[in-house]
């Protein structure tokens, strides 16, 4: 991956066939901080390829706007509902459409690994990991959609993988240099 400027934006998306989260989070001197975050609602329109029109147009537009350089994506999640994941796979794939003709760079997250990055618990619960968010982001996240905090949770998840702030590969000393080191991961 080439060397990124210092201050970048990163796209989250929870992707949804009725309701589609995003978030995103500007990244200034390895330090993050919440831009936008909201859902696009698509359970008015019945025909599944408007709602699919609607996701790309919609986060292309979200795009333009914040201009953000890369996407990280809710990989979907195996289900019973065969039908369901079809269409979560479509609305992933039309969401990645959409970032890739911008020029976006993207990356695929499955939901523990998104949970363990933000929360340290791959099981955590959706109320944790915006609790976690709201804490970490200095956000009072508490009125917001659950898909909309799952999408932020994908970007922060995203900026702490693609920076090694987790701490592969790179061993700190002591707990005070780990403090030093990841100013952004202690609350």
């Amino acid at each position: 991956m080439a060397e990124r400027a210092t201050t970048y934006r990163i796209l989250g998306v929870d992707p949804g066939t009725n309701i589609l989260g995003y978030g995103i989070i500007e990244v200034a001197n390895k330090q993050m901080q919440l831009i936008d975050l909201g859902v696009l609602h698509l359970k008015a329109e019945t025909e599944q390829p408007e709602k699919l029109r609607q996701i790309f147009e919609q986060l292309q537009t979200i795009i333009t706007e914040f201009r953000p350089v890369e996407m990280a994506i809710e990989a979907p999640f195996y289900g019973k509902n065969i039908q369901s994941m079809f269409k979560l796979g479509r609305a992933q794939g039309v969401a990645i459409a959409a970032a890739i003709t911008k020029g976006l760079v993207v990356t695929e997250y499955s939901p523990k690994k998104i949970k363990q990055a933000v929360t340290g618990n791959g099981n955590a619960a959706k109320e944790q990991v915006a609790a976690m968010l709201g804490v970490t982001l200095q956000a009072d996240l508490s009125e917001q959609y659950f898909d909309a905090t799952d999408a932020l949770a994908t970007a922060v998840c995203h900026y702490y993988q693609s920076t090694n702030r987790l701490g592969a590969g790179k061993k700190s000393k002591d707990w005070s240099a780990f403090i030093k080191d990841n100013p952004g991961r202690i609350g």
